[in-house]
């Protein structure tokens, strides 16, 4: 039986650094995932043969369901399972057209969702999940209220599927940074450069969510500015968190 794992969002950013972390693993082989098959294949150049990519569109209901047959094909365990594919924008709801919305609930939302249920039969004790949220899921964010609602939606799913699976020896975590230094952020808005306050590198993130999900943890927090974020929110009404961020962002607005 080949140990695997499976890493969606695999064509930059966060995504290929789980890829690259996972490599120095006990696995037969990693099933990179993404829609830019060149960088796939140089991803696989890097690191050599135990890498499969797969080019797939996940918010393609054909696209995703088509790994139930990937892995009824094989004789696989998978050992760990990344959700790491998603879609974020920055500006006003009313701006978002219907596919812009569909698409980022489809990505961000029902694509782990579905390939947790797919790979689940092909799990055993030991194997581990890892959602990607986002230190957004903590409180509503507007200007970013899509993908913060899309992100809340991921940190309570993966923290009541780890209650779920526990009993399967199975864990579930949510990886929930702050800003993090990729190609995903803008480096400007309106000709003005965006300052992001607490911004870390991909390579720490993914090493403490790889760490906090051997330990068992069912949310991953990387730097001590997101811990201060996360019991701010306990403490203080939701309204007055909305206005802090709302101050911080209006010179972009």
């Amino acid at each position: 039986m080949k140990k695997i794992a499976i890493v969606t969002g695999s064509s930059g950013g966060i995504g290929q650094v789980f890829v690259r972390e996972l490599a120095k693993e006990n696995l037969d082989e990693i099933w990179i995932v993404g829609r830019n098959e060149q960088r796939l294949l140089a991803l696989k150049n890097e690191l050599g043969g135990k890498i499969v990519p797969i080019c797939k569109d996940l918010t393609k209901q054909a696209d995703l369901l088509s790994f139930s047959d990937l892995l009824k094909m094989q004789n696989v365990s998978v050992l760990w399972l990344v959700n790491n594919a998603g879609i974020a924008k920055m500006a006003p709801s009313k701006e978002f057209s219907f596919s812009e919305i569909e698409q980022t609930i489809d990505l961000n939302c029902k694509a782990p969702a579905v390939l947790i249920n797919l790979c689940i039969p092909f799990m055993e004790k030991g194997a581990k999940i890892l959602n990607l949220s986002s230190a957004s899921a903590f409180q509503p964010v507007p200007y970013i209220n899509l993908y913060a609602a899309t992100k809340a939606f991921v940190r309570s799913y993966s923290r009541a599927l780890n209650e779920e699976l526990k009993p399967y020896g199975i864990t579930v975590t949510a990886v929930c940074p702050s800003w993090v230094d990729t190609d995903m952020l803008p480096k400007e808005i309106k000709g003005k450069a965006v300052n992001f306050p607490g911004i870390v590198t991909p390579e720490r993130v993914v090493k403490k969510a790889l760490q906090d999900a051997k330990k068992g943890r069912d949310m991953s927090i990387c730097s001590f500015y997101v811990k201060c974020q996360h019991f701010n929110v306990k403490l203080l009404p939701q309204k007055w968190t909305m206005k802090i961020w709302l101050r911080g962002i209006k010179k972009y607005l």
